[in-house]
């Protein structure tokens, strides 16, 4: 019997302003949540360990901003959807009478009141200036939609060349730039 295999394709990058890829991960899960302290201890061999990473609602998991924790390591990581519904989606809009789901894990609520201080919606908001335009830079100017080879480590080393094309693109951009 045949198993399809779902890729998952991570990348970390640089908020600092080179967008630079500074790791990569692939898992055969189409949830980020399972990956996600994996992938940030791919930074420390390389880098040292991150004083404060940023992730979307799909990276929303109390046992990740737990270990992440645990290491010294500053999640700031958004609890649900920034865009109930997106612009392009043609289901009918959710109920606007229905109360919104109530917060009760601890992680959660720090997480939300963290995401809503000045700073933490600073760095929010950061994080769709750095990792959003580089996975459109994958898609639309390297033409990456989809691995062309089968097998997890195959797929590993095909994202890993991906991300080292991007980050020497971007550091002949970034090269130029301080010419």
């Amino acid at each position: 019997m045949f198993a399809p295999w779902y890729y998952n394709a991570q990348a970390v990058v640089d908020a600092d302003g080179t967008q630079l890829i500074v790791a990569t991960n692939v898992a055969t899960t189409p949830s980020d949540q399972p990956t996600f302290v994996e992938t940030m201890a791919l930074i420390d061999a390389e880098l040292g360990t991150p004083k404060r990473v940023l992730g979307d609602a799909g990276y929303a998991s109390g046992e990740a901003v737990t270990a992440l924790k645990a290491r010294g390591i500053e999640p700031l990581v958004a609890i649900s959807s920034t865009q109930p519904q997106r612009p392009y989606d043609f289901r009918p809009p959710p109920d606007k009478d229905k109360p919104p789901r109530a917060i009760k894990d601890p992680w959660r609520i720090e997480m939300k009141e963290a995401l809503e201080t000045k700073e933490g919606r600073a760095m929010h908001k950061l994080r769709k200036q750095t990792v959003e335009p580089v996975f459109g830079i994958l898609k639309s100017a390297l033409g990456f939609r989809n691995s062309r080879l089968r097998g997890l480590e195959k797929v590993k080393s095909e994202w890993s060349l991906v991300a080292l094309a991007c980050n020497v693109k971007r550091m002949a951009k970034l090269r130029a730039e301080t010419a």
